[in-house]
């Protein structure tokens, strides 16, 4: 990831949600209803395309997860078909991200490398983290050995460090002294995020001058209010809500992506 997100860089990478509903394999999965949720996987991801973002981020949204780095076969399957629709309906510069929550980033790196993404997020790729799903432990050795084993050192690894999504659990850690080890693992990008702007910005702070080469992503949290604003201090973000209709797991909709674009582009 770092080729394409260059650390304090001029261009802000702008990259849009595209939540899944429950998939095949799950508990919570509607039957027949995997052709809808392709078809709105696709229409939002060409909705950022057609908007100027830089790219999406793939996400299932399961209601319910295994802890361990693992994935239904059901599941891993149709995030491959969605990831490879949304490879082929957008273009080639436009970067394409898995993530198989909460941590399945094994099924995510096989899904990018044989679909066509371009990177993973990984939910915990060092530590562990509490969730309400139980305790998430990090095995960056077993991801790092099977990145390798299947040629896959291309796909970039975004390595949430402190957000909604990853709280460093047992001793004290900062956010910094995460990313550093995430970076050590083999982390491409770190990704970080705090509904307090002032908070969040002294995290990046902090980041940037422990581990000043690596890339910050911003895990949520940013809006058309205080976009430019926050971005000027990333590297990029993960943006979700602000752009989907009728909030949180809508669509994507062309013009609020426009109009984000608009205000980080400074047009």
């Amino acid at each position: 990831m770092s080729a394409w997100a260059e650390p304090g860089g001029g261009h802000k990478l702008i990259l849009g949600m595209v939540h899944l509903a429950p998939l095949p394999g799950t508990p919570f999965h509607r039957p027949d209803t995997f052709p809808e949720i392709l078809d709105t996987a696709v229409t939002s991801a060409r909705a950022l395309y057609e908007g100027g973002a830089d790219g999406c981020l793939i996400q299932t949204v399961d209601r319910v997860y295994s802890v361990a780095d693992e994935s239904d076969p059901a599941r891993t399957t149709a995030m491959g078909l969605i990831v490879r629709a949304v490879v082929e309906a957008t273009g080639e510069d436009f970067r394409v991200g898995v993530q198989l929550m909460r941590n399945a980033i094994k099924s995510s790196l096989a899904v990018a490398k044989v679909a066509g993404g371009d990177y993973v997020r990984a939910g915990a790729l060092v530590g562990q983290t509490l969730t309400a799903h139980g305790m998430v432990r990090a095995d960056p050795l077993e991801v790092m050995s099977y990145r390798r084993s299947i040629d896959a050192e291309a796909v970039g690894i975004v390595a949430e460090i402190d957000s909604m999504h990853f709280k460093w659990f047992g001793g004290e850690a900062t956010t910094a002294q995460v990313a550093r080890a995430a970076r050590t693992v083999g982390a491409d990008a770190v990704s970080l995020s705090h509904p307090d702007e002032r908070t969040a910005l002294d995290m990046i702070a902090s980041v940037r001058d422990a581990v000043p080469q690596l890339p910050i992503v911003l895990a949520g949290h940013t809006d058309h209010d205080n976009a430019a604003r926050m971005l000027a201090a990333a590297d990029g973000a993960f943006v979700g809500t602000c752009l989907e209709s009728g909030g949180w797991g809508g669509k994507v909709d062309l013009d609020r992506v426009r109009r984000y674009v608009d205000i980080v582009r400074g047009a």
